[in-house]
């Protein structure tokens, strides 16, 4: 099993990943989605603060609790290429590193076209006013480490497609 761990900043395009995965067949599994069924499980609105603090909380203490319920989810696949989106720091890319072999891409895209997105995607945990709080968040959760360490770059600043695209040949310069 090939695993492919998708990182970046809020907005940067991650997301895309997943589409692309979908539309090959392939699963993946989003830290951030297993947040927002927590919150659902529990009856909580997913608004910036709530999102940020089961987060928080379901991360534990070194951090990496949320990455080991995707890690598991992932390992119980049978398929060769499985994605994981939402890794934010170092040790947790190790963490899935120990159990397959794992590819990190991050996706890369400027501050003013990633707040741009985020007013624009209209998700309840996103606001302009929560952008440079979230951002903090991030790198303080170590997020610009796997980023910087990223195996390959997806430069998320033309259109979707450019995307998927670029993806699609990182992917497959992989699986030879």
């Amino acid at each position: 099993m090939k695993i492919f761990i998708i990182v970046g900043m809020p907005a940067s395009g991650k997301s895309i990943a997943g589409e692309y995965a979908l539309t090959e067949g392939y699963p993946i599994f989003s830290t951030g989605d297993i947040v927002r069924a927590e919150l659902k499980i529990r009856g909580l609105e997913p608004g910036p603060e709530t999102m940020a603090s089961v987060s928080t909380e379901l991360r534990g203490e070194d951090g990496m609790g949320v990455t080991r319920r995707a890690l598991a989810r992932a390992l119980e696949q049978d398929s060769p290429v499985v994605f994981l989106e939402g890794m934010r720091s170092w040790p947790e890319i190790e963490l899935v590193r120990e159990q397959a072999d794992a590819v990190v891409v991050a996706f890369l895209a400027p501050r003013p076209l990633r707040k741009a997105r985020i007013i624009s995607r209209g998700r309840p945990d996103d606001s302009p006013e929560e952008f440079d709080r979230r951002d903090k968040r991030e790198i303080d959760y170590g997020a610009a480490i796997p980023i910087a360490l990223a195996d390959a770059y997806v430069l998320n600043t033309s259109t979707m497609e450019a995307a998927i695209e670029d993806l699609h040949g990182i992917v497959r310069s992989y699986l030879v």
